[in-house]
């Protein structure tokens, strides 16, 4: 967007080649849960309007996508684990592509965070070993609950699991998006394997670092059978608290990530290092700079930026893209507000977040008035 001197001078409003997707800007859209796709998890077009909207992003990374039933842990979240959901999304994808943006799909497994109630024929939720998750209850379809006692998952069950990712990987493709993120980050299932605090495994996929690393290792190798390289991003957590998380190796489980990740060229590393989202206080916070030491490809900040911050972390070289998440609930021309100058809507209240309707949802006003 330079559409005036403020765009002209920022660095986060130029375009990016992101590894041969070519950005308009580098503000990308974060995944952000939003229980519009009702019952039968299926995209539809409010969503896509939703989307559509906030198309003046560079790239947009949808909200946290199931990849199968057993993956279920919130109310109304859309999934593709099903040729039907693969379908229904080539709406949002055609909707946001038209208007000039990328758009990912994000792939989601919620492990222990998620009740038996959602999937009552699969039972228990699953997880690298039985640590039950403390803290808030969940909101399920039976009303807000207490969270159960995981199941650990048996060695001979993980490359199940890995195959939906797979099978997951194929629809998003079917689907028209122009690539996927896999979500190993905020305490689901793959974020659960990687750190100490969850994973108390003693098999392959258990111990040392290196031990919990495999299960992430599998699900990249696993898409990359279907996407290139440069069409795969991982989203990471290393400070976060959310679903009781935060380990006191966490330096060391995360660097290393990094690295391995590094290997296999992907399109970015979406790393949440800011703290506004809660910090586990386990360590000094880790930081882009210690990222950059060991990945050396694209690299995506997150949470609780502001424009100000942003340009700073492009312009010191921390960063490639920030994405933004809370601005974009109340603000779909986050974009053209940047670059005008323009003051932000106020922060949407929370209890229309998951309203279900367009109420929170597609109805903000856009820059000088206009629906």
């Amino acid at each position: 967007m330079r559409t005036d001197n403020n765009a002209a001078s920022s660095a986060l409003l130029n375009p990016f080649d992101l590894r041969g997707v070519l950005l308009k800007n580098r503000v990308a859209m974060s995944p952000l849960t939003r229980s519009r796709a009702g019952k039968e998890r299926l995209a539809n077009p409010m969503m896509a309007e939703y989307y559509a909207q906030r198309a003046s992003a560079g790239l947009i990374i949808t909200e946290a996508t199931v990849i199968s039933k057993q993956g279920i842990g919130w109310l109304n979240s859309p999934g593709i684990y099903s040729d039907e959901q693969a379908a229904a999304w080539r709406q949002v994808s055609n909707a946001v592509q038209s208007r000039g943006a990328s758009i990912f799909l994000q792939l989601w497994h919620c492990g222990r965070a998620s009740h038996t109630s959602f999937h009552e024929e699969e039972g228990l939720p699953v997880a690298p070993s039985a640590v039950r998750l403390e803290g808030d209850d969940i909101h399920t379809p039976i009303g807000k609950v207490p969270h159960e006692t995981p199941r650990a998952l048996e060695t001979v069950e993980i490359p199940l699991i890995v195959e939906d990712y797979l099978r997951a990987a194929e629809r998003a493709k079917s689907a028209g998006f122009n690539g996927v993120e896999i979500h190993a980050a905020n305490g689901y299932l793959i974020d659960q394997f990687l750190q100490a605090r969850t994973n108390r495994r003693t098999d392959r996929y258990g111990g040392s670092v290196e031990n919990r690393y495999r299960f992430l290792d599998e699900v990249v190798r696993a898409v990359l059978s279907v996407w290139p390289a440069s069409r795969v991003g991982v989203h990471l957590a290393p400070n976060g608290v959310f679903n009781d998380m935060g380990s006191p190796d966490f330096r060391e489980t995360f660097l290393y990530a990094a690295g391995q990740l590094n290997r296999h060229e992907l399109g970015y590393l979406h790393l949440v290092d800011g703290l506004a989202f809660g910090f586990h206080q386990l360590g000094p916070a880790m930081t882009l700079a210690e990222f950059r030491t060991v990945f050396k490809g694209p690299l995506i900040g997150n949470c609780g930026y502001t424009q100000e911050t942003a340009e700073a972390a492009i312009r010191n070289g921390h960063a490639d893209l920030i994405s933004f998440g809370r601005p974009f609930i109340s603000n779909p021309d986050l974009v053209e507000r940047f670059a005008h100058g323009w003051p932000l809507n106020p922060l949407a209240d929370m209890k229309v977040w998951y309203s279900f309707d367009e109420v929170g949802y597609t109805d903000f006003p856009r820059s000088g008035g206009k629906g």
